[in-house]
């Protein structure tokens, strides 16, 4: 058995990032990182349940990511601060880790600037508010937001149905290849003598307090750990303690690819945010390859591969929304991964009421444009000395990980808000109803029905996220009101104590 100081399960993007800031602050805190160290997505056919950092697009933007729900809610607006405060950490944290690399550091990280977010013909009601939400964060945040001519727009040739009817210029929205930067922490890790690369091991109580890491390279005790397994936070927090109340983690599944002999792009394209699409978009990658993504859909436990569905419908959407000259690109890699998606939606960061136990997850599309903020921040609560353990900084601070189940609007407010996202998603797969009676009025009614009584089958005291209703109306119901009911008397418990 060996004696360290600080514990890091889970070795994505956050979980790099945390165990290289505590290393970086204090060369002589030793730190084990435990989890799959290999960078590379799951290939072609391939199927991997990989998590959400290697098959990342990286837009380390702090508008593109805005909704017109995230400006109208509490913990939406929190969500914005947090994204711009991470994006001004981005060029310093870069370089900072790039240095501790040296010349291991991949020479092209595909770090850039300049994203243009397309409002088009194949939209709904609900992007035409998120595109407005755009301009008022961006306002309220001080940042560049210009309206600008979609022809304008470079690499952009869609078809004339689907073209854009406007357009914002951000300019100072950055990415970056997340393989590439996978590849740039590794080689930053590798150069600290205190961090402990291991494979992914069991988290245990420790006889006497602290926690044991037991790994096939070994067994490791520390009185600190932190969980940062993405979406598979909760099987890991349940079989250390199955009485935590920590909010549960789900999986958000998500496809991309990536393409080449596209030719050079200077920028980010991409459209408004929601539920089950999470904008397409198109990022430029370090080798001139163009990364298209991506699809999404909750998952009650991670995912193995892709789904014959979401790529084709990614790539009817890439070749007629963003370039139809992209029909005769070459596919160099399909991507999948399992973002972490919390029960209420929100993320699940800070100390837990077991002494020394943290948890970084539920970040679902954040986590490595959040990664340099979350990872500075648990960095300095974990290594200030004599400090009890509270919550983290604003805005952090709303979501702790055993805090109540977040609700920013009621269940018939919620149940609405998913039937306009498969609206949308519905305009977007160009789904045309017959144009005679009240057909039109018949299926939207028809959406809003199946929400509210997927949402009255809920326990009370829980209201699913849009992007988890599927799970609410599909087969998956009853098990996620178990899971929520479950969760919410375990609360309830902790609570009472």
């Amino acid at each position: 058995m060996r004696g360290v100081d600080v514990l890091v399960v889970g070795a994505g993007v956050v979980g790099r990032s945390l165990a290289f800031a505590l290393a970086e602050r204090e060369p002589s805190v030793r730190v084990v990182l435990a989890g799959d160290t290999d960078t590379t997505p799951a290939g072609a056919g391939a199927g991997s349940g990989v998590g959400a950092s290697g098959a990342a697009g990286a837009m380390l933007g702090a508008l593109g990511e805005v909704t017109d729900l995230g400006m109208r809610t509490r913990h939406g607006r929190l969500r914005i601060d947090l994204a711009v405060a991470a994006a001004r950490r981005w060029p310093a944290w870069r370089d900072q880790v790039r240095t501790a690399a040296g010349s291991n550091a991949p020479a092209r990280d595909g770090y850039g600037s300049g994203t243009f977010m397309i409002l088009n013909a194949v939209s709904s009601a609900l992007d035409d508010a998120s595109f407005t939400a755009v301009a008022q964060a961006a306002a309220d945040h001080n940042l560049p937001c210009h309206d600008t001519s979609p022809a304008d727009i470079p690499g952009y040739r869609p078809l004339d149905n689907d073209r854009a009817l406007r357009a914002w210029h951000l300019p100072d929205e950055q990415f970056l290849d997340a393989r590439a930067w996978l590849t740039t922490l590794d080689a930053a890790l590798a150069n600290l003598p205190h961090v402990t690369r291991t494979p992914t091991g069991t988290l245990t109580a420790a006889p006497g307090g602290g926690y044991l890491l037991t790994t096939p390279a070994g067994v490791f005790r520390a009185p600190r750990a932190v969980v940062a397994a993405g979406a598979w936070t909760t099987p890991i927090l349940e079989a250390l303690d199955p009485d935590l109340p920590v909010v549960p983690v789900l999986a958000a599944a998500g496809t991309a690819v990536t393409v080449t002999g596209t030719g050079p792009r200077p920028a980010v394209i991409r459209t408004p945010n929601r539920a089950y699409a999470c904008g397409l978009h198109a990022v430029p990658q370090a080798d001139g390859s163009l990364y298209l993504g991506a699809s999404a859909h909750p998952s009650l436990t991670p995912t193995t591969g892709p789904t014959a569905g979401a790529l084709r419908f990614l790539l009817d959407a890439a070749l007629s929304q963003l370039d139809h000259r992209l029909t005769g690109a070459g596919t160099a890699r399909i991507h999948h991964g399992n973002r972490p998606l919390a029960l209420d939606g929100q993320p699940v960061i800070g100390p837990t009421p077991r002494e020394g136990l943290w948890v970084a997850s539920g970040t679902h599309r954040d986590g490595l444009h959040a990664s340099p903020l979350i990872a500075a921040l648990l960095a300095d609560a974990l290594l200030t000395p004599g400090s009890p353990p509270g919550r983290l900084p604003h805005p952090l601070a709303a979501f702790t990980p055993c805090r109540e189940l977040i609700a920013d609007l009621t269940a018939k407010e919620a149940a609405a808000e998913a039937a306009a996202h498969h609206a949308a998603l519905a305009a977007e797969a160009r789904m045309r109803p017959p144009l005679t009676g009240p057909w039109p009025e018949a299926l939207a009614d028809a959406y809003a029905a199946r929400m509210e009584t997927a949402y009255a089958a809920m326990p009370d005291g829980y209201i699913p996220p849009p992007d988890l209703a599927p799970l609410a109306y599909e087969e998956t119901g009853p098990a996620l009101a178990e899971l929520a009911a479950a969760h919410l008397a375990r609360h309830d418990r902790a609570q009472a104590l």
